[in-house]
């Protein structure tokens, strides 16, 4: 007969690892929100622009109604109330990594993983910048304690998942070509 404390022991098994599954889902769920949100601001401010353009008129044709002695006259802008644009929302701690793309800068990023790119980049000067989640973790001064370098290890995991970074080998990460080019 099963002891109750392994009984216990499977049933916390399970649902830790059904959280797991289910944040693995809400991570993806939510870069894609994110890079929606992003895109749609884009087309938001384009059609703004396009919006500012068209509303300028033109100066009247040469020799039609309305030129004087100086040539065309050119009046004042129209004054039209632009759309109200959605800001960006606030960088905090424990936001999502979007997936790298050419127009993203490490702004976009929480404070801790811009810290972890930042030693990465750091270390491109003297060698090839390939790190542990130790070497990183003792880099940005954290204790050498296994929560803490498992927290190194899941934000670069989660880092290299989405394009910031590349897991060269096994637990080695150095940055990724995009993101050090920007930097």
């Amino acid at each position: 007969m099963a002891s109750v404390v392994g009984l216990l022991e499977e049933r916390e098994l399970a649902a830790r690892e059904r959280v797991e599954e289910l944040r693995e889902v809400a991570d993806r769920v939510l870069a894609e929100l994110a890079e929606a949100e992003t895109t749609w601001h884009e087309w938001l401010i384009a059609r703004q622009r396009v919006d500012e353009v068209l509303s300028v008129p033109r100066p009247p044709e040469a020799g039609g109604a309305g030129s004087g002695a100086g040539g065309p006259s050119v009046s004042e802008p129209a004054t039209k109330a632009p759309a109200e644009v959605p800001a960006p929302r606030a960088v905090r701690a424990g936001s999502i990594v979007p997936v790298w793309r050419p127009a993203l800068s490490v702004d976009v990023l929480a404070p801790d993983y811009r810290r972890i790119l930042a030693v990465l980049a750091g270390q491109g000067a003297g060698r090839d910048a390939v790190m542990t989640c130790q070497e990183i973790a003792a880099a940005l001064g954290l204790e050498q304690d296994p929560a803490s370098v498992e927290g190194v290890r899941s934000k670069m995991k989660r880092l290299a998942d989405r394009g910031w970074a590349v897991e060269s080998a096994p637990g080695r990460f150095t940055l990724a070509a995009g993101p050090a080019a920007a930097s």
